[in-house]
């Protein structure tokens, strides 16, 4: 007779607003969120944050800013995941998943490098580094519909012709 019984595992269902693993966000454009200025690091109560930030260039751009991470490293094994960097961050680019597997067999695999927390290139980004290519100055990229956070370049475009149809109507003339 057989002891063992196979069971499939399912992962568990999370929060929608659980704190997993981070995620550095990019521009629709590929250029990286972050503007390196460790406001993050600095909130972290666990000291689990390290960046060294760096000058952009104009033939080498990878943020919108004057400056951008050069060095992101998020630290794990100390990591409380309580989400006070998420609040630090000016520019939204630190976001948690919901990720929760992070179980590594020793302790420098939980130091995750700026290229594991990176957000994926999606269809129509550009690796940087590249000169911007979503408006002529670095506000271009902080004001308005261009980077809408948590949105696609596509669902963002959708929004802007939904306001322009409904801006002649007060919403009064039923």
């Amino acid at each position: 007779p057989e002891i063992c019984i196979k069971v499939r595992f399912k992962p568990p269902k999370v929060a929608p607003r659980y704190h997993g693993r981070h995620i550095l966000n990019r521009h629709p454009d590929g250029l990286e969120k972050c503007i390196g200025c460790e406001l993050c690091a600095w909130a972290c109560p666990a000291d689990a944050i390290y960046v060294q930030g760096a000058d952009n260039t104009e033939e080498r751009r990878f943020s919108p800013g004057e400056r951008y991470a050069a060095v992101y490293q998020i630290n794990y094994a100390r990591c409380i995941f309580c989400g006070l960097c998420i609040e630090a961050c000016p520019t939204r680019s630190l976001t948690m998943s919901n990720e929760f597997e992070l179980a590594r067999d020793s302790r420098e695999d939980l130091i995750f490098t700026k290229e594991q927390l990176l957000a994926p290139l999606l269809p129509g980004m550009e690796p940087p580094p590249h000169p911007m290519r979503l408006g002529t100055s670095e506000k271009d990229y902080y004001v308005g519909a261009l980077t809408n956070p948590g949105s696609s370049a596509g669902a963002e475009r959708a929004v802007r012709s939904e306001t322009a149809e409904n801006a002649g109507t007060t919403g009064d003339d039923k």
